[in-house]
């Protein structure tokens, strides 16, 4: 993996980052996945009489790829769709589309319809193979009438600046489209349908990743209202989507497919990766090295800001007292923070406000670091993957005229790191299961 820093960051950090991303590359994981099925993975891909295959989310390319090289002729068409600037090369025998993240554009409106078109081919003997990684939920998007792209688009940016998490995000997305929640399932229907999925959620809710296309949905209109009622977006949302929400909350529309539901009774899914796999291949690597090395939690949430001033207190600890682990030591720890932007913010990204935040409570430690970023190399809408933060940020900060907690407040981080040196920059890492973040002492 290459790793730029416009500050030196230790070699043994860049190795161990590399070991993480290597353990959820997604071509590596399909091909596993494939080459060793067992169970009712092996039974439904026996038994198919022609394979279609459905590709979407950032990992879309890579794990297309795979299936292409384990299945070969079996495949007899597939539809690829994934974030702008991922698809290297077009994949010989698919419609491939680039599409929009996180905001939704046109390009996803022609990849759910195009995803939709294909499932509804298949016939009882085939087996729908879909590849599903995170990204999933823009790329594909199926406005339900009179609902319209613009109405999704403002919507889902709301949603992204109001702090709420993926799964209350999802809830909303799920009932004001076709193609969620489920909906892809039903059009496949009643061919065989196998999900492996590359999960970029907590908990690997499968009715959650990539807003849940293929499973049974359990959350209703009713709570997708309450999603914009708890996060004070009822006043802001766009009147059809209110119009729309209010009309499922009375039975006037017809709910998404839930448990129970016929479409989903040849569906299988598989996790060929997430943040576990990458966090304790990061502690593998690091005691290969020779640190001390854990895994401290991989289900970290909440604000990124709060978040970053607990775990900079576990570096303190580190330092100063040599627990929970003696130098030189890794604990590493995986999840998905938020950000809750207010009217004024500039450019950033949960990572980067993460370290920002823990930049003050971590001064004057010595060889002491904490590293946080995206596994899919992109953290917001930023070049940047994440940041490092070490003892004397916040005296180079000073020096400069800086002051962490103005950015800070600003939500700023990326312009703070990049006058004061910490960025992270990997490029686009084709994988994406959440979010690493290293505390690193030497």
């Amino acid at each position: 993996m290459p790793t730029t820093s416009n500050l030196p960051i230790p070699p043994a950090a860049r190795r161990i980052l590399a070991a993480a991303l290597d353990a959820v590359e997604p071509e590596s994981a399909v091909r596993r996945a494939l080459l060793n099925a067992e169970g009712e993975t092996a039974a439904m891909l026996g038994a198919a009489r022609r394979i279609l295959v459905g590709a979407l989310g950032k990992a879309a390319y890579p794990m297309a790829r795979a299936a292409q090289s384990v299945l070969g002729e079996r495949i007899a068409r597939g539809v690829l769709v994934t974030k702008a600037g991922q698809l290297p090369t077009p994949l010989e025998g698919f419609t491939c589309i680039e599409a929009g993240h996180p905001i939704p554009n046109e390009a996803s409106v022609r990849g759910a319809q195009a995803l939709l078109e294909l499932a509804n081919s298949a016939e009882k003997d085939d087996l729908f193979l879909l590849l599903l990684s995170g990204g999933g939920s823009a790329l594909a998007t199926l406005p339900h009438p009179p609902l319209t792209l613009a109405d999704l688009r403002a919507t889902t940016e709301l949603l992204l600046a109001s702090g709420a998490d993926i799964a209350e995000i999802n809830t909303v997305r799920k009932h004001l489209d076709a193609f969620k929640g489920g909906n892809l399932a039903r059009a496949a229907a009643p061919a065989a349908l196998l999900g492996l999925v590359l999960s970029d959620v907590l908990g690997d809710r499968l009715d959650v990743i990539a807003s849940g296309p293929a499973v049974p949905d359990p959350s209703t209109f009713a709570q997708a209202w309450a999603v914009l009622e708890r996060r004070g977006l009822l006043k802001a949302a766009p009147p059809r989507v209110l119009a729309h929400l209010e009309a499922g909350k009375r039975g006037l529309l017809p709910e998404t497919p839930k448990p129970g539901d016929p479409a989903f009774a040849r569906v299988h899914h598989l996790i060929v990766g997430n943040v576990v796999q990458a966090a304790e291949a990061a502690v593998d690597a690091a005691r290969g090295l020779g640190f001390h090395a854990a895994v401290g939690a991989t289900a970290v949430q909440g604000e990124a800001a709060e978040a970053g001033k607990v775990l900079a207190a576990m570096l303190a600890e580190m330092a100063h007292r040599n627990r929970p682990l003696p130098r030189p030591a890794c604990f590493v720890f995986g999840g998905e923070t938020t950000v809750t932007l207010g009217n004024k913010h500039g450019l950033g990204g949960r990572n980067q406000e993460l370290a920002l935040a823990a930049v003050p409570h971590i001064a004057g430690l010595k060889d002491a670091w904490l590293i946080s970023f995206a596994t899919d190399g992109g953290d917001g809408p930023t070049d940047a993957a994440g940041a490092a933060a070490d003892g004397e940020t916040l005296s180079r900060a000073r020096n400069l005229g800086l002051s962490p907690l103005r950015f800070l407040q600003m939500h700023d981080s990326y312009r703070f790191w990049e006058t004061v040196g910490g960025l992270l920059k990997t490029g686009p890492t084709n994988t994406n299961v959440n979010d690493l973040t290293l505390l690193l002492t030497l």
